[in-house]
């Protein structure tokens, strides 16, 4: 699974994460982790990441999480009666 931790945003206190496998590409926020100074650890962050993309490859292997189905555009009618 290729994984893609976005910046840190201090007002969330959370990381846009990208997780793609096979043709599935599911993205979510992740919660920041902090040190005891209340400074944003990237380390630690990381390790979290990790555990949540374990619970998102399961989703997509039993097809909880599916890549979308494209969106055919409809055909347009250009006649003039």
């Amino acid at each position: 699974m290729k994984i893609t931790i976005g910046a840190y945003d201090a007002t969330t206190r959370t990381v846009a994460v990208t997780f793609e496998r096979d043709a599935v590409e599911h993205r979510r926020s992740v919660n920041a982790c902090h040190d005891p100074q209340g400074g944003y650890d990237a380390i630690a962050t990381a390790a979290r990441v990790d555990d949540v993309a374990r619970g998102v490859a399961h989703k997509i292997r039993v097809g909880a999480i599916t890549a979308p189905v494209p969106v055919q555009e409809a055909e347009t009618d250009t006649r003039r009666d």
